[in-house]
């Protein structure tokens, strides 16, 4: 089974510029689509778009070469999880599974505990009400309601948005395990870049409606195709140099050395424990680098900067793209 759309191009209703810009991709049966880009890229319109709740300008939305762009949101056996889980609040937690379940599907109530289970809904909560469940019981819920509805493709729309740090990681974790029990084809939208690389087989940076670069993870953060994805990828963003060519370079591989290819003043540190991200004022702008924790480097000492050639990005100043 493979999702895909075809130069999908959809609008704001209050904006000149169109929310989904001829956007193509495609992802096949197990494996996950990361869409990653900044607030207000169409991430979101996307999804929408392709479960069938909002309508696209043009372009196609496909099932195997099969066009559903006509066809509406409940029989295209899309599920959708939003930031906001969206359970019915007057329901217990059983009801809202029950509620999901796809008639004809074959799935009984042993089915429905044991997808439960897996998300790590504990039996004690299935007879609860929403609101009584902390905000991942919650969010699990809301993906087992997913997964029992029977879907063909999953989307899920930030997932992990309204999550304190530790519950991120561990319904992250749930979520990547999700890929194995479900099989078909997931789009996961965030952004948050390391999110988006953790979860995704491949990844998918939107920009302003646009996709700018998609590939495997690793690959686009190392080798971003513009400057305008160096420098929403990462922790810190990818050191951009002035000049022809614009050269790039990420915060972890830059050097401090007693010479270096450019020196410069360290204006401020920022400790994270075991390292420590040292802002250096140069002639060609301001460097960021990750040191270990240890060094010996404070604000106003003068420092050299080395970069590692196989480390370096080159980039047209004037069009912000790659260069070969």
């Amino acid at each position: 089974m493979t999702l895909a759309t075809v130069d999908l191009t959809a609008g704001y209703p209050d904006r000149a510029r169109p929310a989904l810009d001829a956007v193509t991709l495609a992802v096949s049966s197990g494996r996950t689509l990361a869409v990653v880009g900044p607030s207000g890229a169409g991430k979101t319109t996307l999804l929408r778009v392709i479960a069938g709740l909002s309508r696209a300008r043009s372009g196609d939305v496909r099932l195997d070469g099969t066009s559903i762009a006509d066809l509406p949101p409940q029989e295209r056996r899309i599920a959708m999880v939003f930031q906001d889980d969206a359970l019915i609040e007057t329901m217990s937690v059983r009801g809202n599974l029950r509620f999901a379940l796809r008639k004809g599907a074959g799935i009984g109530e042993g089915q429905l505990e044991a997808t439960a289970s897996a998300l790590h809904v504990v039996a004690e909560h299935l007879d609860r009400r929403p609101r009584e469940l902390s905000g991942g019981e919650r969010q699990r819920a809301s993906i087992a309601r997913a997964l029992l509805s029977d879907p063909v493709a999953l989307l899920l729309d930030e997932p992990l948005a309204h999550l304190d740090p530790g519950l991120r990681r561990s319904v992250r974790d749930e979520v990547i395990g999700v890929r194995e029990r479900f099989g078909g084809p997931i789009v996961y939208v965030t952004h948050d870049h390391a999110e988006a690389m953790s979860v995704g087989d491949e990844l998918a940076v939107l920009i302003d409606g646009r996709i700018e670069d998609r590939g495997e993870p690793q690959r686009v953060y190392d080798a971003p195709r513009t400057i305008a994805i160096a420098r929403f990828l990462g922790d810190r963003p990818m050191n951009v140099l002035a000049g022809e060519p614009a050269i790039g370079i990420r915060p972890e591989h830059v050097r401090i050395v007693a010479g270096g290819d450019l020196r410069g003043r360290i204006a401020r540190r920022e400790s994270t424990g075991a390292d420590a991200y040292l802002h250096v004022e140069t002639s060609r702008g301001e460097v960021i680098a990750r040191v270990p924790a240890a060094l010996e480097a404070a604000t106003n000492d003068l420092v050299g900067l080395e970069f590692p050639p196989q480390f370096v990005r080159r980039f047209d100043a004037a069009s912000g793209v790659a260069i070969a």
